[in-house]
């Protein structure tokens, strides 16, 4: 069943399950739900009461998967439009000719089509040839720093995900949002290192916390770059 709180100027929204349990449990997901397992004997008011204490560190938490959310407006895919690489804004620019391509040129990001209808597929493709091999250039140093800690991904892929920037599989694959490619390289860097650290500590405790500080210590300020930036 779903129920919801209010604390402060914030609504919460939590999903309940009763369960032969002796503790209740609350979860956020990566995609910011609140998930509460309670006992069976428990009373919806008491579990209420629990979630307004814990509220603080839910918020925090859904707070904390924001940027992983990838929130790029809708383009339309006329000339004129800018478009987002490696954290640099280009001016769209479409050319009507018989060989088509996708150059930057400048300030501008030059697509030359058949016509203005294949604009769209031409530039996707190339944001993905791109992505398929910057984001594999930037992640091998930082695989090459996680192998002290005895930890090596089995594989980096690249999946569009409506939802998140990343994610790791328990058989420690990581997959990536392909829309990364639109970010600076620190944010790219920054949701890698967050990937590689899930290999070495599953959930997001404080020793998780600590080893993503260490590894990038600047990791906050990516993070906080990623979320406007494609806001």
């Amino acid at each position: 069943m779903t129920e919801t709180i209010q604390f402060g100027s914030k609504t919460i929204d939590f999903r309940l399950e009763y369960s032969d349990r002796k503790s209740l449990g609350i979860t956020v997901t990566p995609e910011m739900e609140v998930l509460v397992k309670a006992p069976t004997d428990t009373s919806i008011e008491k579990v209420k009461e629990k979630i307004r204490k814990k509220a603080p560190w839910i918020i925090k938490q859904q707070s904390f998967f924001l940027s992983f959310q990838p929130k790029t407006p809708q383009r339309r895919y006329i000339s004129g439009e800018t478009h987002l690489y490696l954290g640099r804004q280009y001016r769209l620019q479409i050319e009507i000719d018989k060989e088509e391509s996708v150059k930057l040129k400048g300030k501008f990001l030059v697509v030359t089509a058949i016509e203005k209808s294949r604009a769209k597929a031409l530039l996707e493709d190339w944001y993905l040839q791109h992505a398929r091999t910057k984001v594999q250039a930037i992640a091998a140093p930082l695989i090459d720093k996680f192998k002290k800690h005895k930890v090596e991904p089995s594989s980096i892929v690249l999946r569009e995900m409506p939802t998140r920037w990343g994610s790791c599989t328990p058989k420690g694959k990581i997959i990536l949002n392909p829309e990364l490619i639109k970010a600076p390289k620190g944010c790219i860097e920054y949701v890698i290192v967050h990937e590689l650290c899930h290999l070495v500590h599953h959930d997001h405790t404080q020793k998780f916390i600590d080893l993503q500080t260490r590894e990038m210590k600047e990791w906050e300020k990516w993070k906080m770059k990623l979320e406007k930036l494609l806001a």
